[in-house]
């Protein structure tokens, strides 16, 4: 009988997951958030800041991004990759990916949808909630810094 190694593989999506929850327990980076409308299409927009790290939402369906500007290295499922602007791609729905700003980047997901109630797109779109992204009252980020603030103080 030969002794056999069992190499076990976790999925990216639970490694994103883990780096998402290192990330909650340093002070966050403000990235800000724009969102922009046209007929049947909606379009969010962050702007990276050079050297954070951040991850994405879970989205529900297939969606374009486009990088308009900077520089960012990209964990996907695929692996990891360098992408610099511009460059359009598609995210993959259902998977939870990381990226490494090495420039400030500007990143915009487009959806076709003529829903235009921002809260109501985050449930439509991605499997977060409205309230823990930037701006909700549950986000994991501010109340990560809140929490630090009071540790220092």
């Amino acid at each position: 009988m030969t002794d056999c190694a069992i190499e076990l593989v976790t999925p990216m999506r639970e490694k994103v997951q883990a780096l998402e929850d290192a990330i909650l327990e340093l002070e966050q980076a403000d990235c800000p958030v724009r969102h922009h409308f046209a007929p049947g299409m909606y379009a969010r927009e962050i702007t990276i800041p050079k050297g954070v790290v951040l991850t994405g939402a879970i989205h529900k369906t297939d969606n374009l991004v486009v990088l308009s500007k900077g520089k960012l290295q990209l964990v996907t499922e695929e692996g990891t990759t360098i992408v610099e602007a511009p460059c359009t791609l598609m995210c993959k729905a259902g998977a939870k990916n990381a990226a490494l700003a090495l420039e400030e980047s500007v990143w915009t997901n487009f959806f076709p949808t003529t829903e235009t109630d921002t809260d109501k797109l985050v449930e439509l779109l991605t499997e977060s909630k409205a309230s823990e992204l930037l701006g909700g009252r549950e986000n994991k980020q501010l109340l990560r810094n809140e929490e630090l603030k009071k540790l220092e103080a």
